[in-house]
């Protein structure tokens, strides 16, 4: 994609080095408003440290990031979640000992400065009912299965208020009951507005929910496209999805 006024984020030959080791190299990619971009391979590719670079969570070495007109590229993350990204992580980590009610109004006051404790729990309130947890607001997060911890962690990124909402394999270590409902709450989102990007192993949502997909193999960008193009890319094939996948794709199975 060509950088444009459509674009809320654009990179431009973003690189990212740990001492010799060479996380991402010279990526540049736009995301468009209101687009569902999927960012797929394999593990160690690079994905993770795409968001936590643009995030401010580990600046970049080299190259610009830009969101919204301005330049982020050294930006802290409390920056970050105040001018509008916002993002979930893999591995979630709540404040176990909080309610879930006080875990999704901590995420509101951490982003926005002045917001009063009640108005962050009466936003905590509706935040939690649309990702299935109104019941629960009273329970301790310790106590919450990993599917709700899952919800929950989604409560927390959309009490920060995104327009940029980064999605780190939200579906991971769910059953397909709990990702499809998952796939429904992205599909709200995406329809409410919200400019996502999605982190995501499982082909089967990559391409229900994406509008596009972007293709990271050793911290490069190797693919970025229409989803049907892109997973029959031969790069993308060798790389990542395997001759498997595309003989069975090709198959309509």
């Amino acid at each position: 994609m060509s950088e444009g006024a459509s674009e809320i984020l654009h990179l431009d030959n973003v690189s990212r080095r740990f001492g010799g080791l060479q996380a991402l190299r010279g990526v540049t990619l736009g995301i468009a408003r209101g687009e569902v971009l999927g960012l797929i391979g394999p593990n160690g590719a690079g994905k993770t440290t795409l968001v936590n670079t643009i995030c401010g969570v580990t600046p970049a070495s080299g190259g610009t990031v830009t969101f919204l007109g301005k330049n982020i590229t050294r930006i802290k993350t409390y920056q970050a979640a105040r001018l509008g990204l916002s993002r979930t992580f893999q591995i979630v980590q709540p404040f176990a000992e909080f309610s879930a009610l006080d875990n999704v109004a901590a995420a509101a006051l951490f982003s926005q400065p002045g917001e009063s404790l009640t108005s962050a729990r009466e936003a905590a309130r509706a935040h939690l009912a649309f990702v299935g947890l109104e019941a629960q607001a009273t329970q301790p997060a310790a106590t919450l299965t990993l599917a709700m911890r899952k919800r929950l962690e989604l409560a927390k990124a959309l009490a920060m208020k995104p327009k940029l909402l980064f999605l780190d394999e939200v579906n991971a270590g769910l059953n397909s009951a709990e990702v499809a409902r998952a796939t429904k709450l992205i599909h709200e989102l995406a329809a409410g507005g919200i400019t996502i990007v999605m982190i995501e192993h499982l082909m089967k949502v990559v391409l229900n929910v994406c509008t596009r997909i972007a293709v990271l193999h050793n911290g490069q960008l190797i693919a970025d496209g229409a989803p049907r193009d892109v997973i029959k890319n031969p790069a993308v094939v060798d790389a990542y999805l395997g001759q498997q996948y595309a003989q069975r794709n090709a198959a309509g199975v």
